[in-house]
Parts: C-alpha cells; structure tokens; sequence
C-alpha cells in the first residue's frame, strides 16, 4: 500500500466508528428517557443469567435447528471479525498479513476463520430457504412486512457477502496461499484463478479486501437501524433482565403511597398538598417516557425472531395481540420521540403517544398475562410488562376497561368475589 491508500484506510476508519459512536450515544439517550428502575441487586446471579442466556445461547437451542444455525452464526461472526484487527493495522501502517509472523499459531486460526466462514455462509443460506422458501409462519405475520421483512433479508445478504469476500481476499491473496498458511477453504477457491495472470488475481484481492472492510463499517452503522442490534444490547439486557418469577407483578409505589396515606390514622386526606410536593405520578403508562429504562432497552434489543407471537395464545386463536409487534411499536415510538429531541433540542408534545396511536387497546386487553412471550424470549424480553402498564393506565387514569372487567371489580368491592353473589354465601361451593 501506499500513503494514499493509509490514508483513505484511516478516514474510512475515523468516519465509521464516529458514525456507530454518534448512534450509540442516541440510543443510550433514548433508553434514558424511560423512568429509573433499580436493578443493581443480585450482581452474581445477574452474571450468571448473562452468561447462560447472551453468550451461552441456552435458549436459541430449545429449537435444535435454528439453535444450531444460530450459534454457528453467531460464532463465527464474533471469532471471524477478530481478524478485523490485522485489517486495521495493515491498513493503517501499510503492512501485509501482518501476525503471519505468529506462524502456525496462525495457520491455526486463519484455518479456524475458513471453515467457520464457510459454516456461517451455509447457516445464513439455511436460514434466507426457511424465510423465503419454506416460509415459516412467524417471519411472515402482518407486522413483517415493508421495512421489517427487508431488514431481516438485509442482514442475511450483507453476511453472504462479508463471508464470501473473506474467502475470497484469501484465495486470491498469492502470498498467503504460497505460505500455505492453514487454509483448508480458500485452497479451493484458489483453484478457480490459477489460469489468470498475477495483476488480475492481485486486483481481485485487493478489492475484496477493500469490499469486505468496508462492509463490517457499513454493517457496524446499519445495526441502529436494525434488528440486529442486538447482538450488542443482547449482554446488557440479559443481565438487567427481570429475575422474579414469572407473573409475579410488580406494585406501583404511587398506590403503595396512597394505600400507606389512607390507614395512617394521623393523616388528613384532606389536607392541600404542599407549595413545593411534586405534582401525582400517572398511574401506568400512556407513552414510551412512562415506561422504564429497562423496558426500552427491551424494544431495543428485540430480534423480530417471532417466537413470542408463535407462542402466544391470543395470537395463535386469531386475536389481534402480538407480542413481537409490541415491542417493535414500541421501538418505533421511542425513535419518533428521539428524533422530535434531535430536531428540536427537547421533546416538543406532537399530540401522539405509544397508547392508541401505535398500541391498540384491543391488542393489550386480548393479552392473558400467560407469560408464554416473556418464556419464549431468546434475550429475555418481557413485552408483558409494556402490557400491564398500558393496561394500568387506561384503568387507573381513564377507567376505561373492558365491561366484563368493570363488572368483576364491582362485585370483588361490594361483594369479595368476582361473582354477582351475596357474601354469605362465597364458601356455598364446598357444600355441593
């Protein structure tokens, strides 16, 4: 290489990691602008669940195939792009193959590199037939389609390439091959060029060298934009995860705080709040600011996979519920309120919110509160939870729930049961 060429090499360098660092810090923003929640308790097990769930894939595997296929992918991304270094410092400094000086411990891993290049290129192959051939149901639900069918095609195509651009860079590479440095996938591929003259072979791995650098910088600032981001919140969100059981609620400390007012005998319920007392907090959430932290971190790192749609009951039985849909309206939502601030330095009310203008209340009240969706989540997701919180709102500041539901809390208030029956007789069943 040349200066010019180092050069070139380090504005590509500076303008793709400025751009994911600029991304980055929109996201962070954004998930900052949901309400504190602490979950700083049981770092240990918090560790543990990361490690066993983000990094261990323990629950991609209950389905065998896609599992597999996944971890391979997933493998071979994260130990392919270590390579990623050589690139930048022989792009930086001119050099070629520069830890060939590692000798076989290099054959080791170019050869390691290869086949799992190889591996990860017939997974993505796997995985574009069960999309677009075989169609399975999940990837195509209403919800995925335009934009989040292209996005998941997206990302398949941009690994195809980056994976074919690496063996190619290696099988037209003349001074590697001639080292016969562990390359038991490009020595095959070579063949293809053995009747081209060195210039050709030379131009030929010299632009896919150029090629594949520039598409991990591309793909690196496409994952903002992407359902694949995940593969980075995928840790944090593991860890920050909701270790309660299951369809253990949490209690909203605005009603704690009044239920404590109304038997504190000393206290006036009466009395005027104070000049300076902070103005009531809303019961639930109508919009993405009354959500926590963690639950738009959540929309954040769904990966669209669908197994919580696939699972869900009031989906299978044809309702208009979709879990995967609700956190994709909630991303949607929270990127609207980001880029309002972007543009105006602040969030300037534009008379939308997340409650009814993207989630129905049809779509909450079919919710069972099953937890199937939260088991089913590969990164531990819990869209029940945005749920809840819609449905307290629309409760507990608009009373607007369902008939059925206003009738059964009626007769819980006047009667102690969810049934139109006179007290006295609750305890009438054990008779019969």
């Amino acid at each position: 290489m040349n200066y010019i060429d180092n050069i070139a090499f380090a504005i590509l360098l500076i303008i793709g990691i400025g751009f994911f660092v600029k991304n980055s810090k929109k996201i962070v923003r954004n998930i900052k602008l949901g309400k504190s929640i602490d979950r700083s308790d049981l770092p240990k097990e918090r560790f543990q669940n990361m490690l066993k769930i983000a990094f261990g894939q323990s629950k991609m595997v209950k389905r065998p195939i896609a599992g597999i296929l996944h971890i391979i992918v997933y493998a071979g991304f994260i130990i392919i792009n270590i390579e990623v270094l050589e690139i930048i410092i022989d792009g930086l400094f001119g050099t070629h193959r520069v830890f060939s000086v590692l000798g076989g411990f290099y054959s080791f891993l170019i050869g390691s590199f290869e086949i799992l290049a190889f591996l990860v290129l017939a997974s993505v192959i796997i995985f574009w037939i069960r999309r677009m051939v075989l169609q399975i149901p999940r990837f195509w639900n209403k919800e995925m389609k335009g934009w989040p069918k292209n996005d998941a095609l997206n990302i398949l195509y941009f690994e195809m390439v980056l994976m074919s651009l690496f063996l190619i860079m290696n099988a037209t590479d003349n001074h590697f091959q001639n080292l016969n440095l562990g390359n038991p996938i490009s020595q095959y591929i070579a063949i293809l060029f053995h009747d081209s003259s060195f210039i050709v072979v030379n131009i030929i791995e010299r632009t896919a060298w150029w090629l594949h650098i520039i598409g991990i910088f591309i793909f690196l600032n496409y994952l903002y934009y992407s359902k694949h981001l995940h593969i980075l919140l995928a840790f944090p969100n593991t860890y920050f995860a909701n270790l309660k059981p299951n369809g253990q609620f949490t209690n909203l400390e605005a009603v704690t705080n009044e239920v404590k007012l109304m038997m504190d005998p000393s206290a006036d319920p009466y009395a005027a709040p104070a000049d300076n007392a902070a103005p009531p907090e809303k019961f639930g959430a109508s919009d993405v600011a009354d959500l926590n932290w963690v639950q738009l971190m959540n929309a954040y790192t769904c990966t669209e996979c669908g197994r919580c749609t696939a699972a869900c009951p009031a989906s299978i039985t044809g309702k208009e519920l979709s879990p995967r849909a609700i956190m994709m309206k909630t991303r949607d939502r929270l990127e609207e309120v980001g880029a309002n601030i972007d543009k105006n330095g602040k969030f300037i009310d534009d008379g939308k919110q997340l409650l009814n203008d993207y989630i129905t209340s049809e779509e909450i009240w079919a919710c069972t509160s099953c937890n199937a969706c939260v088991e089913e989540c590969p990164v531990n997701i819990d869209p029940l939870s945005i749920i809840i919180d819609l449905r307290r709102y629309l409760v507990m500041e608009q009373s607007a729930a369902p008939q059925e539901l206003n009738s059964m809390m009626t007769n819980i208030e006047n009667n102690g049961a969810p049934w139109q029956y006179n007290q006295m007789d609750r305890l009438n069943w054990k008779d019969e």
